[in-house]
């Protein structure tokens, strides 16, 4: 089963995967993880999420036009001044910052399930409750 979901709650983002692991996605990961890094060490400043993001969505974009990854990607983080944020960006490099999403085999399940019991602002708990009745409707309708 292959399957990422994750949302925005109120001052965290939370990203649940599987355990299944793909030559590109791993790649492509290492190399956005890497060139992140890089940019910190020659600079001193740490790239925000939108930032990090946009390198990313301009990195697929480029990759698409010579030797395309097959990936989708829902990168979160949290920045000081902006809070907790969340984006998706496909395999053809489009990108959207949202509050919820999914990806894979389970993403009508478990958005589904988000569209019923999402609300803006949630706390943590309300989140890992959420995520496990997500995790038990793929299970149930997969396996």
């Amino acid at each position: 089963m292959e399957c990422v979901f994750g949302l925005v709650g109120n001052g965290f983002a939370l990203v649940v995967a599987d355990s299944s692991a793909h030559g590109d996605r791993v790649q492509f990961t290492e190399y956005i993880q890497k060139n992140v890094a890089l940019y910190l060490f020659r600079n001193g400043i740490p790239l925000t999420t939108a930032a990090t993001a946009n390198f990313t969505r301009n990195e697929l974009a480029t990759a698409l036009r010579k030797n395309p990854y097959s990936v989708n990607i829902l990168l979160a983080g949290y920045d000081k001044e902006t809070g907790p944020s969340l984006y998706c960006i496909d395999y053809i490099a489009t990108f959207h910052k949202i509050e919820k999403g999914a990806f894979g085999y389970g993403t009508y399940f478990s958005l589904s399930m988000m569209d019923r019991h999402y609300h803006s602002g949630m706390s943590l708990e309300e989140a890992v409750d959420l995520v496990d009745k997500c995790i038990l409707e793929i299970r149930t309708r997969w396996l």
